[in-house]
């Protein structure tokens, strides 16, 4: 199901670092929005709006519907890129891409895994892969998620992308033979024989350093008798 959510924003007729340096001071941000055979369009949206909506979605996969001024039609849009300050938590800039309803489009899908495998109850580790998958459909069709279940793998066993179940309407664009997750045996056996080992060696260590001392010691006890 496609999840939808909005924002407004204003046409924005100055440019450059010393007007977007302005917008910033006011609370505001500079925004593009663009698509295709459309041209770019200037805007302004509103700091904490924007930043509070971005940290409330799955950025990825959630249409953006962007009421720019008064209009009343409200333009449907993805999120492109979204750029923030380098060590403070303020955003820079945001680039939206206008989508056509009957035009596909390739966008990143959250991948939800559910149950605990077999294989970590008895002992082993689950390794995630893939954390989303690259899909192609129509905007109408965006899933929020993409499930994979997980509770029968045992140790040793995994997922690969072409095991997926997918809508009719929604074609997974991954490489089908990337692994997606898989149940690992546990490391702690393969630890615990290194350090048995390395407890060995220092054994044998310390015993060579006491027979070499003792053998220095008989040729010294000879000399002296010489004496």
């Amino acid at each position: 199901m496609t999840v939808k959510t909005g924002l407004s924003a204003k046409r924005r007729h100055e440019t450059g670092k010393g007007a977007a340096g302005r917008l910033r001071a006011l609370g505001k941000i500079p925004a593009v929005l663009y698509g295709k055979d459309q041209e770019s369009v200037s805007l302004t949206i509103d700091a904490r709006e924007a930043l509070k909506l971005f940290h409330s979605i799955s950025v990825e996969n959630t249409i953006v519907n962007v009421r720019i001024d008064d209009d009343e039609e409200e333009l449907e849009t993805l999120v492109r890129e979204i750029q923030m300050h380098p060590f403070r938590p303020d955003l820079v800039h945001v680039d939206f891409y206008c989508i056509e309803r009957d035009v596909e489009l390739e966008v990143d899908i959250p991948a939800n895994y559910i149950g605990t495998p077999q294989g970590v109850r008895d002992g082993g580790i689950l390794e995630i892969i893939l954390h989303e998958f690259r899909v192609r459909c129509l905007p109408v069709n965006i899933p929020e998620k993409i499930d994979v279940e997980i509770t029968a793998l045992d140790i040793g066993d995994s997922i690969h992308a072409n095991e997926i179940s997918m809508d009719e309407a929604v074609e997974l664009v991954t490489d089908l033979g990337q692994t997606v997750c898989l149940v690992s045996a546990p490391r702690v056996e393969e630890e615990e024989v290194d350090e048995l080992e390395e407890g060995e060696e220092g054994v044998e260590g310390e015993e060579g350093v006491e027979g070499a001392a003792e053998g220095d010691g008989a040729p010294a006890g000879d000399e002296g008798s010489d004496d």
